[in-house]
């Protein structure tokens, strides 16, 4: 019997499968008690029944589905297209509006919150499927324990209906609707969730984990040069464990930048001959003296593995939409569907300083509703910075309102200190609790942190986990925190020092792309980090030289938010999404560029004009460089076909490289002296072999583009950008881009060693690691044809 569906909810395993004749004496047991007198089935015989239910299913076998929780059935559900239903006779039913019934088995022993998991699954399961955008519902006015669901659910109510056999409620839901009611929805804290109690680190999804991780360390281990599988016949391949009797054997594909294509369901493990399970802690163990994990960071870094093992489990249980259902889902569900992190770095996912509850509360994957805290500092330790047009004052207002703003200060003076003294600044909620409270008690006794309360705003942690996206407003601004957790090779704090500049440096780089006519071109654009407060911890700061995660706890910042931008046919998704596989190994890119028209190439012809072109001209005309990685970058599309890029993430991450540039005061920090023949890193590693390299393996993998036409593809993207600079010739020729080989910088390489802080921000080239050099995949169409 085939799956349609399947998710982990806290009474257990829910599955949905079509219903069978089989199943017709169940259903008349449930259809003729009186819990079910809606259900208008009472007085029907066994043979009434079975034969309403062959009549139904006869020409779509979907049209009636059994939800089984743990393998037994619980429930029924009917589904139907609306326009082709007797509701569509009473509103203009559109094509995209599908109806759905419910009936729950009578139950034997009552579970809590049953009735709303089996609700909120279906509903999963209707928003899962492309074809549905809006869910009718018509129920019987007088069934008030569906209506509660329903309002629950995010329906929302228009007007009665006469219906002959009852009168109902028309009620509607889209997508955004139960989205939004999700938001509201209380995070469980109690130990029958899951999460909190481990249930869903057992069976197939913990063993699928291991085994894609083990996949994942294998091949960015061995393009970093740090293991040698060795080959065998027919793309097959072994990694023998050093000094033992275990071997790992696989199929594999080498394609271009040394990119291991492994096939997931060929890796196997076997020592002395005998089948062992795939591991991903026993391989960093087995192999920590070849990948060169300092003894001192090996229990960090396997930590790090756990919590990744971890965050896939729960992905992988939690019933995302698949790639076909994200082809047209709104910007934040892409978001929170998103499965991987840094494509590169094996543990991506570490997020060391959560426990279980601050997950559930706070992981991206999980979507939960979050409010941030908000506290008074003093202005004696803390300063504000902005865009010359626009003041703290209006900030305030825009992002707090009038009345919030108003109940601040006079929480203020209630505590007989001058509100003038004091600016408002958010604080990530874990961050209050688990450092402010303790790193920053002083200031707090002291009165120079106030805390005023949570802010009234749903939030949504996005993919970089400090940063919010405001769910109740969605056009406001982002808000981005410091949260003191170790992920993926960093302490995620932010600066106060570089809060102090950040707009600065925003309002410089605005001027330098709103005058360049290229940039324009290519509509390139920049999500501003408008606003900043940074703390600075006093007591620290006199006593650490130098850097430090310690100086990094307190701070602030807001930035622009592209949805306000948006026009009608527009969507937002990071470059992050092109690179996402759901649980099906099913890619999201070959079935965008499927849904856009377009053929393979102009598609991705159009992704490297908005992308690429940018880049490359603010290299070589600018000297600038930025850290263009997929979370990094927003693509905005219009019928799913990339129209421009948002560049994010500008006060950190930006560097010019040229320690003579002339900048203004406070982007001066920005200058950095690397060595010339690393300076095109910026785009060999940083694009090519970050980005790139997976792009073309999917496109390659899927069959939607080989990937040597994709790279013909990026080195016209380069030639067309040249032809038309023929002013930058010198500069071209000093860095060459179609260079036969360029340097492996390894970022694994640098994690293993050390993973607190990878690289000096203020010096990028300082720490970087490299392992040889990779065969430029465009030098081979150097000349144009």
């Amino acid at each position: 019997m085939s799956i349609l569906y399947r998710c982990k909810r806290p009474a257990g395993d829910f599955t949905l499968r079509p219903m069978t004749t089989d199943d017709a004496p169940l259903i008349h047991r449930w259809v003729t008690q009186e819990y079910a007198r809606f259900w208008g089935m009472q007085n029907e015989t066994l043979e009434q029944v079975a034969g309403f239910y062959q009549q139904l299913t006869a020409s779509d076998p979907q049209a009636a589905i059994i939800g089984l929780c743990n393998d037994q059935p619980v429930f029924l559900m009917e589904f139907y297209r609306a326009a082709q239903d007797e509701v569509g006779k009473h509103y203009p039913a559109r094509p995209d509006d599908y109806g759905m019934h419910i009936l729950i088995a009578p139950a034997e022993k009552p579970l809590p919150q049953f009735s709303w998991q089996v609700f909120s699954t279906v509903m999963d399961y209707l928003f899962s499927l492309p074809q549905v955008r809006r869910v009718v519902v018509e129920p019987d006015v007088r069934n008030e324990k569906i209506h509660r669901l329903n309002k629950r659910a995010g329906f929302r109510y228009q007007h009665t209906i006469d219906m002959g056999h009852k009168t109902a409620w028309l009620a509607f839901c889209q997508r955004e609707d139960y989205q939004q009611a999700q938001l509201q929805e209380p995070l469980p804290m109690t130990t029958t969730h899951p999460l909190l109690n481990g249930q869903h680190l057992s069976g197939d999804n913990w063993a699928l984990a291991n085994r894609l991780l083990v996949r994942k360390a294998i091949a960015e281990f061995a393009h970093e040069k740090l293991i040698s599988p060795q080959p065998g016949a027919n793309d097959s391949y072994q990694l023998a464990v050093p000094g033992g009797e275990a071997v790992y054997a696989f199929r594999a594909r080498r394609l271009a930048l040394d990119h291991w294509q492994i096939d997931p369901d060929s890796l196997q493990k076997q020592e002395n001959g005998e089948p062992r399970p795939l591991d991903a802690l026993q391989f960093i163990i087995e192999f920590n003296q070849q990948i060169g994990i300092p003894a001192a960071m090996l229990a960090i870094y396997m930590e790090e593995i756990t919590s990744t093992l971890c965050s896939s489990v729960y992905k992988l249980q939690k019933g995302n939409p698949d790639s076909a259902a994200l082809v047209n889902a709104d910007f934040q569900t892409v978001e929170a569907a998103m499965t991987e992190g840094h494509p590169c770095f094996v543990a991506n996912n570490g997020r060391i300083g959560f426990d279980a509850r601050d997950y559930l509360a706070y992981a991206p994957e999980a979507a939960t509703p979050v409010r941030l805290v908000w506290v008074a500092v003093h202005t004696r330790n803390a300063h504000f910075s902005s865009l010359d047009t626009l003041s703290y004052q209006q900030l305030m207002q825009e992002e707090l309102g009038e009345n919030t703003v108003a109940g601040f200060n006079a929480r203020l003076q209630a505590l007989a200190v001058n509100p003038q003294d004091y600016l408002f600044m958010p604080v990530h909620p874990w961050q209050w609790q688990n450092k402010l409270l303790t790193v920053f008690a002083p200031d707090i006794a002291a009165r120079d942190i106030i805390w005023l309360g949570e802010g009234e705003d749903n939030y949504q942690a996005q993919q970089s986990i400090r940063t919010f996206f405001n769910r109740s407003q969605p056009t406001k601004r982002y808000v981005k925190t410091a949260l003191s957790v170790l992920n993926m090779g960093f302490m995620r704090g932010l600066s106060p020092y570089y809060m102090a500049t950040t707009p600065a440096v925003n309002q410089w780089l605005e001027g330098v792309v709103s005058q360049d006519s290229w940039l324009q071109q290519c509509n390139f654009r920049l999500l501003r980090e408008v606003a900043a407060i940074g703390y600075h911890n006093r007591y620290y700061e006199r006593a650490i030289q130098g850097d430090s995660a310690w100086k990094k706890m307190f701070a602030a910042l807001w930035r622009d938010n592209p949805v306000a931008q948006l026009a009608p046919g527009q969507r937002l998704m990071t470059m992050a999404s092109l690179l996402h596989i759901d649980h099906h190994q099913q890619a999201l890119l070959p079935a965008l560029i499927a849904d856009s028209g377009l053929e393979a190439e102009a598609w991705i012809d159009r992704y490297l004009t908005c992308y690429l072109s940018p880049l490359l001209h603010c290299f070589y005309q600018h000297d600038i460089v930025f850290m263009p990685h997929g979370e990094n970058l927003i693509l905005l599309l219009e019928n799913n076909v990339p129209v421009s890029a948002y560049m994010k993430d500008i006060g950190e991450e930006i560097a010019v490289l040229n320690p003579d540039a002339v900048l203004p005061e406070k982007a001066q920090r920005l200058a950095v002296d690397v060595p010339e023949n690393l300076k095109a890193l910026s785009i060999f590693t940083d694009v090519f072999d970050c980005i790139f390299r997976f792009i073309s393996a999917i496109l390659d993998e899927s069959g939607t583009l080989p990937e040597a036409r994709f790279w013909q593809r990026v080195a016209q993207c380069v030639h067309d950008y040249q032809q038309a600079h023929p002013q930058l010739a010198q500069k071209f020729a000093r860095y060459n881009l179609f260079a036969p080989t360029f340097a492996l910088s390894c970022l694994n390489r640098l994690q293993l060693a050390n993973n607190q802080q990878m690289i000096n921000l203020a010096d990028p080239a300082e720490n970087l690691k490299f392992a040889g050099e990779l065969t430029n995949p465009i030098a081979a169409f150097a000349h144009q044809e």
